[in-house]
């Protein structure tokens, strides 16, 4: 058990501080770090090759934020006790945290991942995600995720479409899944393309089967909000919360999420 834990701790630590160096570094960054081992993909390795179980293939795609392709020379983290690990025991989230009185989103754009935390304060759900880069040369504009607390307005479903992009396409068209609207026409949405690092036009990416979640199963419009790079409240303690990486890291501090890369 003592050994389990102190893995977990070395897993949720690395996960929790790294941030990646260049688009294409997160998993490469994490995999150096104790826990981990790199793997290089060679020319024919795909996902199901690789991890044929279908739960730890999940845990590994989220660990590296991405949902796309692997191909040949692309360097990712995994877990040298897969086998023994939970998507939870990787959240890059505290398990518990005091009571927001409300249905909360959280999204990090450092940390790459959004986290779903109920009414009473406890993760229920968290993924990767893909939230605006600095830059987008289409339309020669910032586009940044903005960073602040927002509250839900609107949401649909399956068929839901960009009216602007892409930008070459009168009237845009670009699939956005199961979006919901929370800062004007900024919404996370799903898409097939989570990268492992910010490269939307402001709206933030997941898996579709997480938005998919959150739009029917979790999100009251005009009721839960979204927390963009914002301080969460106070995490509860490891002795009284739910077991989780983040809950058993060293240096907790009381005072809130310090150590989180909030901007």
């Amino acid at each position: 058990m003592l050994k389990q834990l102190s893995m977990m701790f070395s897993l949720g630590l690395a996960a929790l501080l790294l941030t990646p160096a260049a688009s294409a570094a997160y998993g490469q960054s994490i995999c150096k770090q104790e826990g981990y081992k790199c793997v290089k993909v060679k020319k024919g390795d795909s996902w199901q090759k690789l991890f044929p179980n279908s739960a730890q293939r999940d845990l590994v795609m989220r660990l590296n934020r991405v949902n796309t392709q692997l191909r040949p020379g692309k360097v990712i983290a995994v877990p040298k006790d897969l086998a023994k690990l939970s998507i939870i025991d990787i959240a890059p989230f505290p398990a518990e945290i005091q009571s927001p009185r409300r249905s909360t989103v959280v999204v990090d754009q450092k940390q790459l991942a959004w986290g779903a935390y109920s009414a009473d304060g406890l993760l229920l759900k968290w993924g990767p995600m893909s939230a605006g880069k600095e830059w987008c040369a289409d339309i020669k504009e910032k586009c940044h995720t903005p960073a602040g607390k927002y509250v839900t307005f609107r949401k649909e479903g399956e068929e839901c479409k960009s009216s602007q992009f892409p930008v070459e396409k009168e009237g845009g068209g670009a699939p956005m899944p199961y979006c919901v609207f929370f800062n004007g026409g900024i919404a996370f949405h799903g898409s097939d393309t989570v990268p492992g690092y910010n490269a939307s036009h402001g709206c933030v990416r997941m898996y579709t089967e997480d938005a998919r979640w959150l739009n029917t199963e979790f999100v009251e419009l005009g009721r839960t909000q979204v927390l963009v790079d914002t301080q969460l409240p106070k995490a509860k303690p490891a002795s009284s919360a739910p077991a989780s990486a983040w809950n058993n890291q060293a240096g907790y501090r009381a005072g809130g999420i310090d150590s989180f890369a909030w901007h």
